[in-house]
């Protein structure tokens, strides 16, 4: 089995946040609290080391209390640019990602998927949940081997930006969950507000 303190968790709060008008996504409001600290929180008893991954305001990120660290090329590449920074920091044999605008992610998802990861003997592990009628890959929400960087670094400095271009280059396993809502991303200041409405205590699936 994996041990929690061998997993650093990464909050991805780098994004433009394009469809929100540009805001920083990560400090817009859900429930009382930023949206990125929420993610933190939630990840928190999760992992052991945590670090967040932001391009803009970062004294406001650092004020959360963990380390904040940006995408090495400062043009918001996308999460895989947030995945090199995060391994890059990383001093634990695996890393665990999860968006900041995903406020209801599972309370179990990290140790799911390095169950996941430990049986399949994989070196990638990445959440599904149902979407539109079928199970599909979240993968955002993803556990890989530290030692990954040079591989990500490689293929990121070739011009690849999908998650799932990469994570099919090594051997990744699909771990599934139940509860759609889990994943739900906020993309939208609508869909944030929608967000608001009281969710259960819990979202195991």
């Amino acid at each position: 089995m994996i041990a929690r303190t061998d997993i650093t968790g990464l909050v991805l709060a780098g994004g433009r946040g394009s469809r929100m008008g540009g805001v920083d996504k990560g400090l817009q409001t859900y429930q009382g609290q930023p949206l990125a600290l929420h993610a933190m929180l939630r990840l928190v008893p999760q992992v052991g080391p945590l670090l967040i991954n932001a391009n803009r305001n970062l004294a406001a990120y650092e004020s959360f209390g963990v380390p904040v660290f940006p995408d090495a090329s400062g043009d918001f590449a996308g999460p895989l640019a947030g995945f090199v920074a995060g391994l890059e920091q990383c001093e634990t044999p695996y890393l665990a990602t999860v968006p900041c605008d995903s406020p209801l992610f599972p309370l179990d998802l990290v140790e799911r998927m390095a169950a996941a990861l430990d049986a399949a003997g994989a070196e990638i592990a990445v959440a599904c949940a149902p979407e539109d009628g079928e199970m599909r890959a979240q993968p955002v929400f993803c556990l890989m081997q530290s030692m990954l960087l040079e591989s990500l670094v490689r293929f990121t400095q070739a011009g690849g930006r999908k998650i799932d271009r990469w994570t099919a280059q090594h051997a990744c396993v699909d771990v599934p969950f139940a509860d759609a809502r889990a994943f739900f991303n906020a993309n939208t200041l609508a869909e944030l507000h929608a967000l608001q409405e009281p969710a259960p205590p819990d979202a195991h699936g």
